[in-house]
């Protein structure tokens, strides 16, 4: 064994002796680590903080970072937040999420003559989480423009959009609809009380458009690709309307939150636009769209003939041919509906030759 000489070589040979063990364990660990260690501890953490730390995000945070890393930076991905989370995308400090988790739909067309009809639209929605509003907002436009942007452009949580194609019918339509609009809601009052609540006559007040920018963003700056709109130039194409809650909640009582929501209305349209549709305004799932068309021939000579287009992430139809009023199905859609997302009816009238 070798002895090394009195002095410094002998002190670090001690040293040496003394620290080599542990140098060796520490290696050793530090192996072991990067080997095995690493890849679980790193896993282990992220399976019990990742859940914590996504839940103690905004949605819209969570989201926002997912699209940046996959699609890059883009300011379209917003369109993309908004279809996936509703009011929350409409409002990027925050707040509420406008989902409908069960949604059903009616059309019913009824022919005022040979040129007019009035297509009643029934909606139910009820909510995933209690939306905290106690305002019902209503858009109508004539204006495509408008109607893609309204989704985008709305800072509230509850609203319903009507569109009618033809502009010279546009202010007669809107004047129509306006007695018809029916409300049913389930609501929380201030104190937490669960209640029901409806209305047959709705007071809608018109909102002045000087004030539309507190309303649609894009009124008070550009939003994407759209550059910001000045109100004045869409006095003939847009209105809008809203409701205070409360005014129909019973006993007195004060709407703090709104658990679901049914809307009806009638709109005066043209028969000859050959269409009509139902388009989400929020994320909803929808389980089945139902129509209503015999009284669109108002002759009753069997005039018309029907097709169902929807436009969702599937459609569940069993046919896409032509068919008569009383052959028309219900539509099965059960899957979400995003904004964008809905169903069309078509219909065309055809002579003897035709029909058989």
């Amino acid at each position: 064994m070798w002895n090394p000489p009195s002095g410094w070589p002998h002190a670090l040979h001690r040293l040496l002796e003394l620290t080599f063990p542990v140098l060796l364990l520490g290696g050793g660990l530090l192996g072991a680590y990067e080997l095995f260690m690493r890849r679980w501890l790193a896993a282990e953490l992220t399976r019990i903080s990742g859940p914590r730390i996504v839940e103690a995000l905004l949605p819209h945070q969570v989201l926002e970072v997912l699209l940046d890393s996959i699609y890059g930076s883009n300011q379209a991905n917003r369109d993309v937040m908004i279809g996936v989370l509703g009011g929350e995308g409409r409002r990027p400090l925050g707040g509420d999420l406008t989902i409908s988790t069960h949604t059903e739909v009616h059309l019913e067309l009824r022919a005022v003559d040979r040129e007019l009809y009035h297509l009643t639209t029934s909606v139910t929605y009820s909510f995933k989480k209690n939306v905290h509003v106690d305002r019902f907002i209503v858009f109508a436009t004539c204006n495509a423009l408008l109607r893609d942007s309204i989704s985008s452009g709305c800072q509230l949580p509850l609203f319903e959009l009507w569109f009618v194609p033809d502009p010279e019918l546009f202010q007669s339509s809107v004047d129509d609809m306006l007695p018809s609009v029916q409300l049913r809601i389930d609501y929380l009052d201030h104190e937490g009380g669960h209640h029901e609540a409806e209305s047959a006559k709705l007071r809608l007040r018109e909102v002045k458009f000087q004030q539309w920018a507190d309303y649609l963003s894009f009124f008070r700056e550009d939003m994407g690709p759209l550059p910001r709109q000045n109100p004045r130039q869409h006095m003939g194409d847009l209105r809008i309307f809203e409701c205070d809650l409360s005014d129909i909640a019973g006993d007195d009582h004060t709407v703090s939150a709104i658990e679901s929501l049914s809307v009806r209305a009638t709109a005066l349209q043209n028969i000859d636009d050959g269409f009509s549709y139902w388009q989400a305004p929020y994320p909803c799932y929808v389980d089945r769209i139902t129509f209503a068309v015999k009284e669109l021939d108002i002759d009753g000579t069997g005039t018309f003939q029907f097709n169902i287009a929807p436009f969702t992430f599937r459609s569940n139809t069993t046919s896409t041919k032509w068919i008569k009023a009383e052959d028309l199905p219900d539509l099965a859609v059960q899957s979400w509906l995003l904004p964008g997302h809905g169903v069309a009816l078509l219909w065309r009238k055809v002579d003897d030759r035709q029909a058989t």
